[in-house]
């Protein structure tokens, strides 16, 4: 990737132009899901997850009455095949699935093109803008989304704050620097404490954007936001950047543009930022709690019946990826928000 700055940028500056400049950032210049790319998600093991999800979405619509209308957007929806099998599972349920009306929500005009090529279904449009009036209940699904947005850093000094910052004056020797900030300036406008108790700060400031805008959509017009993504429930943040080229870490300041820039949630402190808003609820689990207690093992018991054993043992497989203490099953989390007043739990059920 050429680099033609000469300055200092903010760590969420550095990863935004690495990811999404228009010219050579890495996601709006390849497709980087599945083996030839960098990193697999879950609907691209086995369909059943997004069956699952779509089961879940069903269950989820009783709870809000079985609107006749609704928006379902799913957020940076990778090669489209999640909201594909949304699609193709949905139709088994007509009422819903002439109710519906699918949107997705992308950045990167290079997958966009990718998704309209896997995603023959003319019920599905894109749109940029979620800011807009929306007068159905709207319900949206964000598939390893978050981690994808740009972060800042911070780390505690003693009693002073550094802000992480990239140093891009020689492109032979790009290196990591500190600027020392007022962390209550930054907190003044989030109006959002942060700092308290903290020694390490990470989060992306789009994201809570999302999360205010999607959140104020969730309370006027009923619904919820479905979030799976890896991540942590502590209430102490950690320093979780990491890069991905070709399905292994690499050096984050190397090959930029050529390598995923992500990070691990903090679910905590998404709770935290969510429960500002007194009508607005949180549920959160691993994604193997919440795949188990929708059946996905049943379901897979029942579509593997008639299937040859080889098959049966790769689905099987495939599975216990998804669900895998050591795998995914424990590093995923799922949350729900929803509005305070619905006691929708299904998925979400405490042991």
């Amino acid at each position: 990737m050429k680099i033609n700055k000469s300055i200092n940028l903010s760590l969420d500056q550095f990863i935004n132009w690495a990811l999404y400049d228009k010219n050579s950032g890495y996601y709006m210049k390849q497709n980087p899901f599945g083996k030839e790319g960098d990193f697999i998600t879950a609907p691209n093991i086995t369909r059943l997850f997004s069956e699952i999800i779509t089961i879940w979405l069903i269950t989820f619509l009783k709870s809000l009455g079985s609107p006749k209308k609704f928006n379902l957007i799913e957020l940076g929806a990778g090669n489209g095949e999640m909201i594909k099998v949304i699609c193709e599972t949905l139709e088994n349920f007509p009422e819903h699935f002439s109710s519906c009306k699918f949107m997705i929500h992308e950045k990167s005009q290079y997958l966009i093109k990718e998704q309209k090529k896997n995603l023959k279904s003319k019920k599905i449009t894109w749109i940029q803008d979620l800011e807009k009036n929306y007068t159905s209940p709207t319900i949206f699904i964000a598939n390893e989304f978050f981690d994808a947005l740009p972060i800042k850093q911070f780390f505690k000094r003693q009693d002073d704050w550094y802000e992480k910052f990239v140093d891009l004056g020689n492109p032979k020797d790009v290196k990591f620097n500190e600027v020392k900030t007022n962390i209550k300036l930054i907190e003044e406008k989030l109006n959002f404490e942060i700092s308290k108790e903290q020694n390490v700060i990470e989060y992306s400031p789009e994201a809570f954007k999302y999360l205010k805008v999607i959140g104020n959509i969730i309370e006027k017009n009923k619904g919820g936001i479905l979030i799976i993504d890896y991540g942590y429930l502590d209430r102490k943040m950690q320093n979780t950047l990491q890069a991905v080229n070709n399905h292994k870490y690499t050096n984050i300041l190397e090959n930029i543009g050529e390598s995923d820039i992500t990070y691990n949630i903090n679910f905590n402190l998404f709770q935290k930022f969510i429960n500002q808003n007194k009508n607005l609820d949180t549920l959160v689990t691993t994604q193997k709690k919440f795949l188990t207690s929708m059946g996905i093992l049943q379901r897979a018991e029942i579509v593997s019946k008639d299937i040859a054993f080889s098959k049966k043992t790769d689905l099987f497989y495939r599975i216990r990826r998804l669900i895998d203490e050591k795998q995914m099953g424990e590093l995923f989390k799922v949350m729900l928000i929803k509005t305070k007043n619905n006691k929708f739990h299904t998925g979400f059920q405490s042991d």
